[in-house]
């Protein structure tokens, strides 16, 4: 269950009691507030508060008070110029507080984006739940043949299936093991900081999640990609849809200039301007090495 009925009751309690507030408000984030979006088999992510809208990114811009005189328009152009420039202090001043519960192999890889306040489950402190991350079966997939770091093709018939049994049992033991060595029910056993060594890197943990607008695009950019492990990249996807109604305007920026745009070297702009007027330009011509020109032919195709 991605949340317990006391959680549940939480978050009908809150939205029960709205309170009247001078603070900015986005009706799309408020949509959003509290309220679980499941991931995975058992995950969520949850909005627990947020700071700011597209106008406090326009009022830092032009350290101005208030709406002022100025129109949409205007502050579209304006959010799209911070963008396309990397200004990147104006988006600073938003925030969102995010309550995620996921994978620790998710949580680890998470965590290396090192620009978030971060307050984790204490497995010190409390028992974990039995709750494992086990993929669906077109998640199952062997070793890319050619990324060190991605995966190749799924797998199929008895070899998916003895996969999936080995998750299944695995996680299983280790948690039988988990509550044996325990110490609870009077027997002594083992402490919970040390019993938890035992558990396996699928078991769900949760924390609050807490960064700015500026460096959660960051993490979009690179987690909500193609090529991000999937795992990680369907809890990016959730958290940019909450992102889109919380910051319309700043978020349509970050996609047509981040998500959906690219930058090109000095190297890849000389190459460019040479094929436009009409030169064959080879890779060895070009001053990029392999790896820079499979990805200008990626974008720009072959000359």
């Amino acid at each position: 269950m991605p949340l317990s009925p006391d959680q549940i009751a939480e978050i009908e309690a809150l939205r029960a009691h709205p309170r009247p507030t001078l603070r900015a408000v986005s009706e799309g984030m408020e949509a959003h507030l509290y309220r679980a979006h499941q991931v995975l088999d058992h995950g969520f992510v949850r909005v627990i508060d947020y700071m700011g809208d597209d106008a406090a990114i326009v009022q830092a811009a032009r350290v101005s008070y208030g709406a002022g005189t100025k129109h949409v328009s205007n502050d579209e152009g304006l959010i799209r110029y911070l963008m396309r420039h990397w200004h990147s202090s104006p988006f600073e001043m938003c925030e969102v507080k995010l309550h995620v519960k996921l994978p620790v192999f998710v949580a680890r890889q998470w965590i290396r984006h090192r620009m978030a306040n971060v307050n984790e489950y204490s497995a010190r402190y409390s028992i974990l739940d039995r709750e494992f991350y086990i993929p669906q079966p077109e998640q199952l997939a062997a070793q890319s043949k050619v990324n060190n770091q991605g995966r190749g093709a799924v797998l199929e018939g008895p070899e998916a299936a003895r996969v999936l049994e080995v998750l299944k049992r695995d996680a299983a033991q280790c948690y039988d093991d988990y509550e044996a060595m325990l110490s609870q029910d009077g027997q002594q056993g083992l402490a919970r900081e040390l019993a938890r060594m035992n558990l396996p890197a699928n078991i769900y943990t949760q924390w609050y999640w807490k960064t700015d607008l500026h460096n959660l695009f960051h993490f979009l950019r690179l987690r909500a990609d193609a090529h991000a492990q999937y795992e990680i990249r369907v809890y990016a996807e959730t958290i940019a849809a909450c992102v889109k109604d919380w910051v319309p305007l700043a978020y349509a920026a970050f996609e047509d200039y981040r998500m959906g745009g690219t930058t090109l070297s000095a190297k890849a702009i000389a190459t460019l301007k040479r094929r436009l007027a009409g030169e064959v330009v080879a890779q060895e011509d070009s001053g990029m090495n392999k790896g820079e020109w499979r990805e200008f032919v990626a974008l720009w195709g072959e000359s």
